[in-house]
């Protein structure tokens, strides 16, 4: 499988970016420089261009190998990773962000079947 970016996961994670920061689509295609329509065509599954990709990756403080699929390298786990991005996350208290993870690590091991 050769590596290729999940436009899929890249949308979902702007958009929860954008619910954030209490942000309509409209409002963050003015603040990143990109047209609306690049936006729509992402949300429909299609790949962004590169400068769109990068204005909206600026906007976004994501990374863009965060969406890179197929790629022959070891990754954290994926719940690690959302316990250390919650632990990182200055608009959350320590007690806050443990009872989150909390709450996400016992959904997951309920999910995974663990």
């Amino acid at each position: 499988m050769t590596d290729r970016f999940d436009s899929d996961a890249f949308y979902a994670a702007l958009n929860a970016a954008r619910l954030s920061r209490q942000k309509t689509w409209k409002e963050v295609a003015e603040e990143a420089g990109v047209n609306a329509s690049t936006l729509s065509r992402i949300g429909q599954g299609a790949k962004p261009d590169v400068n769109g990709l990068a204005a909206l990756l600026a906007w976004s403080n994501l990374k863009a190998e965060m969406f890179i699929r197929g790629a022959d390298q070891r990754e954290a786990e994926p719940i690690a990773k959302i316990t250390a991005l919650l632990r990182a996350d200055p608009k959350l208290t320590p007690t806050n962000a443990k009872l989150i993870e909390e709450i996400v690590i016992s959904t997951y091991e309920k999910l995974r079947g663990v």
